[in-house]
């Protein structure tokens, strides 16, 4: 079990690096609100975190 949680430990550190290295200081904002939201079962600051995220990805479309 302790390797099951180092491993998913490594997983969201390295995802949390991925998004912050190609979407910057906001991307790992946004991420860090969807996150925060879902687990506080807050509505309003996930949505607030994945329009961030949104608006980060649509942004050369735009």
């Amino acid at each position: 079990m302790p390797a099951l949680a180092l491993l998913s430990a490594l997983f969201v550190v390295g995802f949390e690096q991925l998004v912050q290295w190609k979407y910057g200081a906001t991307g790992l904002v946004g991420l860090l609100l969807l996150s925060v939201g879902v687990k506080a079962k807050s509505p309003a600051v996930s949505s607030a975190g994945a329009v961030l995220l949104a608006v980060l990805l649509a942004g050369p479309a735009l």
